[in-house]
């Protein structure tokens, strides 16, 4: 579970307020760029092909240090497999087995109140397990919002893989299964909220999930519920908070969370182009456009940089949750600069921005405003590509303001440009990878807008328009 920040305030910005967003992105143009998305993709969907354990599915939460899985990641990397199918990376035999595989692993993997030995409880799964046994680790929660994330990803394979042979039917049956199982009404701790998560040790999470963040997706999954929906109310009181978080920032109003990923992670799954609830209704637009708005914000806090952030700019922007140099206080030209590790950034010094960048911010944009995140893509490559630009693509972070010969928490330093990640993280590359798919010919957003359940997920919190109102085929 990516840390939740507390919305930023109201800020003068640099960029007018967007108009509403055209109906679907513009194709990316044969040439330099097209090539390199390319690349990116499949370098992208290599690491979840290349790195999960064959043996049970499971994807790991970063590589190539050692690490346990995250289910988020798992959810991400069953969402990779039919891109790389349609994209020519894999067969469609080949993503067949790896899906069930994963699928059979999770049907079948231990769920208890135990506090060991277990992988999940009530149909929600533990945030990471153990990458060979797939039992819960480091003490994990058990946790709705990556649940949800995962629960997206099996979705996704019940609505692709939908031929007549018995392997894609038993991916259907085993979907269902998964999702039916999940017990909503037993994470309303405080209903008709949902809570974060459970530890075996001490109970329910003293925190609810409400708006404006990424867990948009856990109320749509548990409202479409067939086993153990919640009510409709619970929509609204995910809503409840909103008001607090709508305002003007960096030029563009909008609903604000300031670390970006709450504006990419339920997007990869659902088209929210021209479909509205009742507060979007009431603001006059969508909650693509609302996420089109928070990146030209991101590019418009760039290009102030009110932090001095050596490379920041037009072309370099994108402040999300990533990992960091270190948790430590430098005196830098005689300011004070306070780094971290890995942090849930945001725009502004009250978010914890300390200068580092993670490609994921403007790569899983792509889909909400080409025009600014394609050359983004493409200048931090040519930029910097010979330092953050590998096997699976973009490294997950990078920060040419530290340049300091202290103990660092992740990566390493390279003396004269700055800080750079060694690993990849699974939540950062999934979002990349899909958003590009989504960008060119809306392969995710296709198959998901004939799902069942998110369609009656969407109708449950209120949402009508567009695609809703259609008999959707992928």
């Amino acid at each position: 579970m990516r840390k939740r920040l507390m919305p930023m305030a109201a800020l003068v910005g640099a960029i007018a307020t967007m108009p509403l967003a055209p109906a679907s992105a513009a194709p990316v143009s044969p040439g330099p760029s097209a090539a390199l998305l390319d690349d990116l993709s499949e370098r992208t969907f290599r690491f979840f092909w290349e790195t999960a354990n064959p043996a049970n599915g499971l994807v790991p939460d970063r590589y190539p240090s050692p690490s346990f899985s995250s289910i988020a990641a798992v959810g991400f990397g069953l969402t990779a497999y039919p891109i790389g199918i349609e994209r020519g990376y894999i067969t469609r035999a080949q993503a067949r087995e790896r899906v069930l595989t994963t699928l059979r692993f999770f049907r079948n993997a231990p769920q208890g109140k135990q506090a060991q030995g277990m992988s999940g409880y009530k149909g929600f799964f533990y945030h990471f397990l153990d990458m060979k046994t797939g039992v819960r680790s480091s003490n994990s929660e058990l946790s709705t919002v990556d649940t949800a994330l995962l629960m997206a990803g099996v979705l996704h394979m019940q609505s692709y893989f939908d031929g007549a042979d018995e392997q894609e039917a038993e991916i259907r049956r085993l979907a269902d299964e998964l999702y039916r199982r999940i017990d909503w009404q037993w994470a309303q701790a405080r209903p008709p909220a949902i809570v974060l998560g459970w530890h075996p040790e001490t109970g329910m999470l003293p925190y609810d999930w409400r708006g404006y963040n990424e867990a948009m997706l856990v109320y749509v999954l548990a409202l479409a519920s067939p086993t153990h929906p919640v009510e409709p109310k619970a929509w609204e009181e995910w809503t409840s908070t909103y008001d607090k978080t709508w305002g003007t920032s960096w030029g563009q109003e909008h609903l604000a969370f300031a670390s970006h990923f709450g504006h990419q992670y339920s997007h990869v799954w659902i088209d929210f182009r021209g479909i509205q609830d009742a507060y979007m209704r009431k603001r006059g637009i969508d909650y693509f456009e609302n996420s089109r708005r928070a990146t030209y914000a991101q590019q418009a806090y760039a290009i102030a940089n009110p932090l001095g952030c050596k490379g920041y700019g037009a072309k370099l922007w994108g402040v999300t949750a990533s990992d960091g140099p270190a948790d430590a206080t430098v005196t830098d030209g005689g300011k004070r600069r306070k780094f971290r590790s890995y942090a849930g950034r945001g725009m502004g010094k009250e978010h914890y921005d300390d200068c580092t960048i993670a490609p994921t911010g403007a790569a899983a944009s792509i889909a909400f405003a080409p025009e600014i995140a394609i050359p983004a893509i493409t200048d931090m490559h040519a930029r910097y590509g010979k330092q953050i630009y590998g096997k699976y693509g973009f490294l997950d972070a990078f920060n040419p303001s530290f340049d300091f010969g202290i103990k660092l928490a992740n990566g390493r330093r390279v003396p004269g440009f700055g800080w750079i990640d060694t690993d990849y993280l699974g939540i950062d590359q999934g979002p990349i990878l899909a958003m590009i798919a989504n960008h060119r010919d809306e392969s995710v957003w296709r198959v998901m807008r004939a799902n069942p359940v998110i369609r009656a997920g969407l109708r449950k919190a209120g949402f009508s328009g567009g695609w809703l109102e259609t008999g959707a085929k992928p």
